[in-house]
């Protein structure tokens, strides 16, 4: 075992009990009386419901975690990687017709090892709460959409990659990283109205006192309304949200169905604002350039390790390849990822609160957004008393209590 291997197999280990750690704390850290901040949004039976929530998930991810890490060192050291390798160049394809097919079967294991766990979280453990309404065509259809667009998609930016680090020599990092960039913007400005309706609905909101309150909202804020989109979420959910997508001519305010449904005009106003909070705030394009530097770290990198051998020994490989490379060093690429992530929550959760104050702030109402994120809680079952740490290393947003409390005190001091 060389340097390569005990780095991966460290990696892997200490991130499977550093999540195993971090999820008992954060079950440990569930608390049974109800913050007094929400006594009139949530009863004791709804209350009980989003802790036992909690646990079934935390210790349904037990299972999934230790099951993955397993299966994964077991087709590791059994020699798995190379095994596969030898019997697709049997098959005389070509480097990129080889790349793209023996990188596709490790992606169709991968899914059908986890298509069980999706089916349970999806058929026993939401409809256990009262979240799932997906049907089982719905199921198999997303899934054979979801199998179509990677094949469409990212079968063409594979091959490219592929072909890049054959024949570019040192610039082939550049090249890929420009062509991965220009592909993630086409995806972006084409997803609203290409991908996305290929498996939801996408209504123009009618007309009424609702659009009416954000139209006259985006008026006063200036902000480029062009599309306000109503989303059947509960075609598989009976979970809430918002989001905005897409950029130019083709941006998009979606608000999902069962969150019209559940919350007044007023708090669905300041929902949207928060939305329109990340545009004025450039929060989306400030991701997106931190998203393409990324890249370009990536594929600096990338472009080191490729030529290594001691990386191929690692996988007891007989054949250095760019394709077999672009997975092993995904695995050793792991410690930077982790670290980035935690940077990028950080970075994500600061947009959160600053968002939540351009609602505020622009809505002149902060009890609204309050109201809103307290529903949204209690209708998604959220953890209202999730451990520092966790938050820490997972959340893309601050948990909701502290959330309102930022909005409380910032309305204090205004």
């Amino acid at each position: 075992m060389n340097i390569y291997a005990i780095i991966i197999l460290v990696t892997l280990i200490a991130s499977y009990f550093l999540s195993l750690i971090t999820n008992l704390l954060n079950l440990k850290h569930l608390s049974p009386v109800l913050p007094k901040e929400f006594e009139r949004t949530y009863d004791a039976e709804a209350y009980e419901n989003s802790q036992e929530y909690t646990r079934v998930y935390t210790r349904f991810g037990f299972l999934t975690g230790s099951i993955s890490l397993i299966i994964t060192l077991m087709f590791w050291f059994a020699g798995g990687f190379n095994f596969l390798d030898i019997l697709v160049r049997t098959w005389d394809l070509g480097v990129i017709g080889t790349g793209l097919v023996y990188i596709a079967m490790l992606i169709i294991l991968r899914s059908v090892l986890s298509l069980p766990f999706s089916i349970y979280t999806t058929f026993v453990i939401e409809e256990r709460f009262g979240f799932n309404k997906t049907t089982i065509k719905t199921f198999i259809l997303d899934t054979i959409k979801g199998l179509f667009l990677g094949i469409l998609l990212g079968g063409p930016l594979l091959a490219g990659l592929l072909y890049f680090f054959h024949v570019a020599g040192n610039m082939a990092w550049i090249y890929a990283w420009a062509a991965t960039t220009v592909f993630s913007l086409i995806v972006q400005f084409i997803a609203p109205t290409w991908i996305m309706p290929l498996f939801n609905k996408f209504i123009p909101l009618e007309e009424g006192e609702l659009r009416e309150s954000i139209v006259s909202y985006a008026e006063k804020v200036k902000f480029p309304l062009k599309g306000i989109f109503v989303m059947d979420g509960s075609k598989r959910s009976k979970k809430s949200n918002a989001f905005f997508t897409g950029f130019g001519k083709n941006k998009r305010i979606v608000l999902f169905d069962t969150l019209i449904n559940n919350h007044t005009v007023e708090e669905l106003v300041s929902v949207l604002a928060h939305e329109v909070g990340h545009y004025k705030k450039r929060h989306i394009m400030k991701s997106m350039i931190i998203s393409i530097l990324h890249m370009g770290l990536m594929f600096y990198l990338l472009s080191i390790f490729l030529s290594h051998q001691g990386l191929f020994d690692a996988f007891y490989m007989d054949y250095m390849s760019v394709y077999a490379g672009l997975i092993f060093f995904g695995m050793l690429y792991t410690p930077i990822e982790m670290i980035l992530s935690v940077i990028m929550q950080i970075f994500s959760r600061k947009n959160e609160y600053e968002a939540d104050r351009f609602a505020s702030e622009t809505t002149d109402d902060a009890d609204n957004m309050i109201n809103a994120l307290k529903k949204l809680s209690r209708d998604n079952l959220s953890n209202l008393t999730p451990h520092p740490v966790y938050v820490f290393l997972n959340y893309s947003h601050p948990p909701v209590l502290k959330r309102i409390e930022a909005i409380i005190s910032q309305s204090l001091n205004s």
